[in-house]
C-alpha cells in the first residue's frame, strides 16, 4: 500500500536539474530499458541518458523554453514530466507535455497522474489554453491521458521506430483545452 503522503511533486530549476542529473539519467535509462517510446532506441546508455539531459534539456530550463517537475516518493527519484512553452509567436496560448517518466518500481501509483496535474496547473498559471502531447498508439500512457481529459486528435501511422524491434509504431496525438 502506498503512503500517498510521502509522494513530492517539485518544479526543479536548472541548477537543481544539474545536482541531480545521475538521478534523471537513471529514470530514463531505465524507463527507455522498460519499453518507454520516449525517443530513444536500444543500446541506449546511461552515458546516452545523462547526455539528454545535460545537452537538450538543461539548455531549455536555463532559457525558460521549458518546465521540468519531478516526483519524489520517499525520498526516492520517482518520476518526471517537461512542459515545453516554448511555442511559435501564432501559438501563445499552447503548450506541450513532454517525457512523462514514471519508473518502472514505482509504476500504478498515481504518480504520472499527478505528474501531470502539476503540469496542468503550470501551463494554467502562464496563460495557456491547451495542452498537446503524443504517444505510441497502445502504450501504457494512452488510457491515463484519456483519464486526464485528453481527447484524441488523429493517429499516424509509422511515426517512431519502436525501442528494441526493427518496426515503425503509430502515435496517438493527443489534446486537452483549458477552461478557466
Amino acid at each position: 500500500m502506498q503512503d500517498k503522503a510521502s509522494l513530492f511533486i517539485d518544479r526543479v530549476t536548472a541548477q537543481e536539474t544539474e545536482r541531480i542529473l545521475p538521478e534523471l539519467a537513471s529514470l530514463l535509462h531505465a524507463c527507455v530499458h522498460d519499453g518507454a517510446s520516449v525517443g530513444f532506441i536500444a543500446p541506449f546508455t546511461m552515458d546516452d541518458a545523462e547526455r539528454f539531459w545535460r545537452a537538450k534539456v538543461l539548455p531549455a530550463l536555463t532559457s525558460g523554453e521549458r518546465v521540468l517537475f519531478i516526483a519524489r516518493q520517499a525520498g526516492d527519484l520517482a518520476g518526471s514530466v517537461q512542459l515545453v512553452v516554448d511555442t511559435p509567436p501564432n501559438q501563445p496560448h499552447r503548450t506541450e507535455a513532454s517525457k512523462l517518466l514514471v519508473a518502472p518500481v514505482f509504476r500504478r501509483r498515481g504518480i504520472g497522474r499527478a505528474l501531470m496535474g502539476a503540469l496542468e496547473i503550470e501551463a494554467r498559471s502562464l496563460g495557456r489554453s491547451l495542452i498537446t502531447l503524443d504517444t505510441r498508439t497502445g502504450d501504457k500512457a494512452e488510457p491515463l491521458y484519456a483519464s486526464l481529459g485528453f481527447d484524441v486528435a488523429g493517429v499516424i501511422p509509422g511515426y517512431c521506430r519502436d525501442p528494441f524491434l526493427d518496426r515503425l509504431d503509430a502515435t496517438t496525438v493527443m489534446y486537452k483545452r483549458l477552461i478557466s
